[in-house]
């Protein structure tokens, strides 16, 4: 990681200001055809859902960085990748949770990353929002600031209320040491392949364990409410943003075989503290 956040700090800043005004601009339109009569649902190449509010989002988004930020490079899930030569490209999950946000459960979010390519080539993510307005909810991370939750609260509900708007706080991983005292969550048992007896086995040693699934079962860990979250197939627009979140309340985020980072295809947020008993536990 290096020094890269102690002498671009106001940089970071300006640019976590312009992924939250991004997340802003997306949570309009999505918000506004979440639950539509007339939502359009087609499927991709890959057999998955798409939505027209999927396209709409990122096209916003595109948009919006091709106008501010015309030096960087960019990565979507719906329209691909235009990293160019830059040392930094954004990169952009519309809606992780297409599925849920069709059927009209609010366990979907805006996922939106910047990434930064160092001289050697490695990379690092340095800003990431995850943007969930059906739950009210906004984690945010910037490299060397921490992590934080806004609650975004309606106040027209509540007269007496002093704020106005949201409120905003720093979170933190749990201190949960073994696994016997952890909740675990993940999103289902597809995709584990020679890996899901292991996993199995490590849930039934659980204290909990809920299927709670994508972005959310990280952002839960970054906040403390649970300790272990694991997904085995996933893209990294479904990762970037999360994983300095995890990373920034102090937890770990590595792929299934414990590379750090969200360059792999899998996932596992932990608290740091039961890292290696998941990693181990989930490979035979």
């Amino acid at each position: 990681m290096g020094n890269l956040h102690t002498h671009q700090s106001a940089d970071l800043q300006d640019d976590l200001a312009f992924a939250h005004a991004l997340a802003d601009l997306a949570d309009a339109i999505s918000l506004d055809r979440y639950q539509a009569q007339d939502l359009v649902v087609t499927t991709k190449p890959d057999s998955t859902p798409v939505t027209d509010a999927d396209r709409a989002v990122e096209t916003a988004i595109r948009d919006a960085i091709s106008t501010h930020r015309s030096d960087d490079g960019l990565v979507g899930e719906e329209f691909g990748s235009e990293k160019g030569e830059s040392s930094r490209y954004w990169i952009i999950d519309p809606i992780d949770g297409t599925k849920n946000f069709m059927r009209g459960v609010p366990i979907w979010a805006t996922l939106i990353a910047l990434v930064e390519v160092n001289e050697s080539g490695n990379e690092e993510v340095i800003v990431g929002v995850v943007s969930a307005p059906a739950l009210s909810r906004r984690w945010s991370a910037a490299c060397g600031h921490g992590a934080m939750v806004r609650f975004n609260s309606d106040d027209s509900l509540n007269e007496e209320s002093e704020s106005s708007g949201s409120i905003e706080k720093r979170i933190e991983v749990s201190k949960v040491s073994t696994l016997a005292d952890a909740s675990i969550s993940y999103s289902d048992f597809i995709g584990w392949g020679e890996r899901l007896e292991p996993f199995q086995k490590m849930l039934n040693s659980a204290w909990r364990t809920r299927a709670i699934g994508d972005f959310w079962s990280h952002m839960l860990v970054a906040e403390g409410s649970i300790d272990v979250a694991v997904e085995p197939s996933l893209a990294i627009w479904d990762m970037a943003a999360l994983e300095i979140i995890v990373r920034e309340a102090g937890g770990v985020f590595t792929d299934i075989a414990g590379h750090n980072g969200p360059f792999g295809s899998s996932a596992v947020s932990t608290n740091g503290l039961l890292h290696n008993a998941v990693i181990n536990g989930v490979n035979p």
